[in-house]
């Protein structure tokens, strides 16, 4: 069992520096940046910042970010 529980762990780790650096590169670049999760599925907890919504989602194997412009005919709508 604390075998399972040290890889939940670490593999939320490595996926949070991941999608962290796609979250900093976009800023960066002065792409805007709309969700960024942590884990995929029903989002667990959440909080709007600025424009962008943050998320603790159900399931902690992977992460997004996403971008604004990512879907083709996307509208700007409000900052």
């Amino acid at each position: 069992m604390n075998s399972v529980i040290s890889f939940v762990i670490v593999l939320g780790v490595l996926v949070f520096v991941h999608e962290f650096g796609h979250f900093l590169f976009s800023k960066l670049f002065g792409v805007r940046v709309l969700k960024c999760s942590l884990g995929f599925g029903n989002k667990e907890v959440g909080r709007k910042w600025g424009e962008t919504e943050y998320l603790i989602s159900a399931f902690p194997l992977g992460g997004y970010v996403k971008m604004f412009g990512e879907i083709q005919g996307e509208d700007e709508g409000p900052l």
